[in-house]
């Protein structure tokens, strides 16, 4: 069964690495991911530290900043309301 899954996430990584190659990215993406990436790892960061929320941590990892960052600060309000429905 792990062969399986090794061979599924190959796939699809040479496919994704297909699909950059093929279509041009627009310049400057890699900055803005970057910044975007930054930024949302920043204001989780800032709301753990800053004594806002009394009582929560919301971790700094691939998956909190990913939805950090596409969906911006209501992300952390999702990732909250996550965090209090699964403990309560």
């Amino acid at each position: 069964m792990k062969t399986v899954w090794m061979a599924v996430l190959a796939l699809s990584s040479a496919g994704l690495a297909f699909m950059l190659i093929r279509h041009k990215l627009p310049a400057g993406w890699f900055t803005r991911f970057g910044t975007h990436l930054v930024l949302a790892a920043m204001a989780i960061y800032a709301l753990n530290f800053s004594g806002w929320i009394t009582g929560w941590y919301i971790p700094l990892n691939p998956a909190t900043i990913g939805a950090v960052m596409l969906l911006g600060l209501p992300g952390i309000g999702l990732i909250a309301g996550l965090q209090w429905i699964l403990s309560s």
